[in-house]
């Protein structure tokens, strides 16, 4: 899966003013990823607001970014949720002939045990067609999946190929690598600390910021890979404000007022979203201004 090194981006899903997928929005945020070096897009993330998107919309996204990307980039899929039973019969229902790898989140709300996350990765890792990136992000599950469990399941599962790690804990993504196979990628989800995890071993990034400046973030992880990290650092702490910038009124909010901002598409977002307050707008317009 060396589709998987680099930097990934969870692609937003615009809206018009009146809340419908802004097609053309959408294939506008495609190329400017295509265009600026971003390695693999994920489509129907957390960041592309999925949980407010209905059956027939996440069809439209599918269906528009396969065909503007043509080919070109890497697609990864999103699907999970807390019920086994039905993420499974999504899994064997979707189309997935388009995606090298789908990303699935450790199951929210009911909290289960580790080895309850176990059993869950289990059922779809016998069913899935495609590679299985799990995604770890405790602040939105509740429940953390942890390396002894990440380990257990990579060495049990040829097809579970990487994690998604974004409980914001360098230690526990360092436990992750040291404890799962060799080719297994241990992929930041926690743009901040992207940069030291790939130093510490780690594959890349599933980032937001990378997104909103897919040139600038790609380079920084590709010369993390490379080992130059002066440089690396120096990309890190000029993009570390807007880092903080898109996550303090909350995610997507901040990412779309990027794109607000480069004149993109629109930062509309669905409830109970709700766009970033002026303050933060003009900082982040400020921002992007300074890097246009």
């Amino acid at each position: 899966m060396k589709e998987l090194i680099g930097t990934g981006v969870a692609l937003i899903t615009p809206f018009t003013s009146d809340f419908k997928v802004d097609v053309e929005g959408l294939k506008r945020v495609v190329q400017y990823q295509i265009n600026n070096g971003i390695e693999y897009l994920v489509v129907l993330g957390t960041t592309g607001e999925s949980a407010t998107l209905n059956d027939e919309e996440k069809q439209l996204v599918i269906n528009t970014v396969v065909k503007e990307n043509a080919g070109k980039l890497p697609l990864v899929l999103g699907i999970g949720g807390n019920n086994t039973a039905a993420v499974v019969e999504e899994f064997k229902t979707t189309n997935l002939d388009a995606f090298v790898a789908v990303l699935s989140v450790s199951p929210m709300y009911n909290k289960p045990t580790q080895e309850g996350i176990y059993q869950h990765f289990s059922a779809i890792a016998k069913i899935s067609s495609k590679p299985i990136i799990l995604y770890n992000v405790p602040g939105r599950t509740s429940s953390n999946l942890e390396p002894r469990t990440v380990a257990r399941l990579a060495h049990d599962f040829g097809n579970i190929v990487a994690i998604k790690e974004a409980k914001g804990d360098l230690v526990q993504a360092m436990d992750m690598i040291h404890q799962t196979p060799d080719d297994f990628h241990v992929i930041s989800g926690d743009d901040m600390i992207a940069l030291p995890m790939v130093l510490a071993g780690g594959s890349g990034v599933i980032s937001v910021i990378g997104e909103g400046f897919p040139k600038q973030f790609s380079d920084m992880i590709r010369l993390g890979l490379q080992r130059d990290v002066d440089a690396a650092y120096k990309i890190h702490y000029d993009i570390a404000p807007c880092i903080n910038y898109i996550f303090a009124e909350g995610n997507p909010a901040g990412i779309k007022s990027v794109f607000s901002a480069k004149e993109i598409c629109e930062d509309t977002v669905r409830l109970p979203l709700v766009m970033v307050g002026e303050q933060l707008r003009k900082d982040i317009e400020a921002f992007v201004l300074s890097h246009s």
